[in-house]
């Protein structure tokens, strides 16, 4: 699973971008005991959500009119701009230039060759998000993706990525695991998904997808639930790596849940 010390190339940052503050953040309070720490004007009213004090996520205000709800994923990066570059030349889109943000670090935002979404953060006073793998944080990213092995060739030109095959006992199935430069299997950070093998997923177009840890799936879906939330692929068990769900937000951001087996929880 990913590793706390972040490395060029893992993720470091997520964020929610939500056309209701107020709603959303009752709905992840209520789920994963998240509390709000408000942005000021000076971060453009971008803020942060915190568990037990230390950052889980980032949070902003979208309105309906400029884009849909969703979470984003951001990659660390020592040089944004060159970052930058290595997309285009990869084939994928620049709709956010490399900007400073204050003295905390430095951001861009990209769309790889299939049009996924994604971030990068280089870190300055702010290394990246203060909890990760604990109950109601960050633990996983999935990219869905019409092509895999074009996915793994564009990432690979940009951070260096490897790819590692996982095939699951008693099937066909082979899941492509994702790991950063000079790391092995144990600290993969995500994986990549085709369109064909998650037809729901795939009705959104290519997008990462954040999995967070939970300490009961079952029970975490019926609270979404209760909260307004749906769930957009029923809980399941995987061999040797845990029990996951899909879900869904009020306003429509995906994301997914997960008790990893004990190995793989730390």
């Amino acid at each position: 699973m990913l590793s706390p010390s972040f490395v060029d190339g893992a993720p470091n940052w997520i964020d929610l971008g939500t056309p209701d503050l107020d709603g959303a953040t009752a709905f992840y309070r209520g789920l994963f005991g998240w509390d709000l720490l408000p942005g000021g004007p000076e971060t453009g009213g971008y803020g942060m959500y915190t568990l037990g004090g230390r950052t889980a996520a980032g949070v902003m205000t979208v309105p309906d009119s400029e884009s849909k709800s969703a979470w984003s994923v951001y990659f660390q990066t020592s040089d944004a701009s060159a970052t930058a570059r290595k997309v285009e030349q990869a084939g994928g889109t620049v709709p956010f230039e490399p900007m400073d943000v204050m003295e905390f670090g430095r951001m861009a935002g990209f769309n790889d060759n299939a049009g996924a979404y994604f971030g990068v953060w280089q870190p300055k006073e702010n290394p990246g998000l203060g909890v990760i793998q604990d109950p109601g944080s960050f633990l996983w990213a999935e990219l869905y993706t019409p092509d895999v092995p074009a996915a793994a060739a564009f990432f690979r030109k940009v951070f260096g990525w490897r790819t590692e095959e996982m095939p699951f006992e008693g099937s066909d199935y082979t899941y492509t695991v994702l790991r950063t430069v000079g790391t092995g299997p144990d600290l993969g950070f995500g994986g990549l998904v085709p369109f064909a093998d998650a037809p729901a997923q795939a009705a959104l177009g290519p997008h990462w997808l954040p999995y967070f840890t939970v300490d009961d799936v079952d029970a975490t879906v019926a609270e979404a639930a209760r909260l307004g939330g749906r769930e957009t692929l029923a809980a399941m068990d995987v061999p040797e790596v845990g029990r996951m769900a899909n879900l869904a937000d009020p306003y429509g951001a995906v994301f997914a849940v997960m008790k990893p087996e004990p190995r793989q929880a730390g």
